[in-house]
């Protein structure tokens, strides 16, 4: 899996570089969130999705994780650039009344700031 993490002050950016978020990689994303979140106390997280063109239900999955471990101690979320057929899953599922949505990266890191 491959993936890049930024930090900027107390907000972390994590960029998944794969064009698929499903069944073979949501594991090791679960694992990798589960350590940011709980280990390193991440409390700000912006999931970058803008390189991710197809996306299944595990997938969806693994961005619920970031969310239950980041209410649990009051953190926020928010998935940025999702291609337009990640969105539209998105949508389908409703889960856009859960997680908040960002056209880009830019409008995610500025919006969490507020926080």
């Amino acid at each position: 899996m491959n993936f890049e993490i930024k930090r900027i002050g107390d907000i972390t950016i994590f960029k998944l570089n794969e064009k698929r978020l499903d069944t073979n990689i949501s594991g090791l994303v679960k694992g990798e969130f589960t350590l940011l979140l709980k280990v390193e106390g991440v409390n700000k997280l912006i999931i970058d999705l803008s390189d991710v063109e197809t996306c299944d239900s595990s997938g969806l999955s693994a961005l619920l994780v970031a969310n239950r471990i980041l209410q649990a101690s009051d953190g926020h979320i928010s998935l940025a650039a999702p291609s337009e057929k990640v969105y539209s899953l998105i949508k389908i599922t409703q889960l856009d009344r859960v997680l908040p949505v960002c056209k880009t990266v830019d409008e995610a890191f500025i919006e969490m700031k507020k926080k």
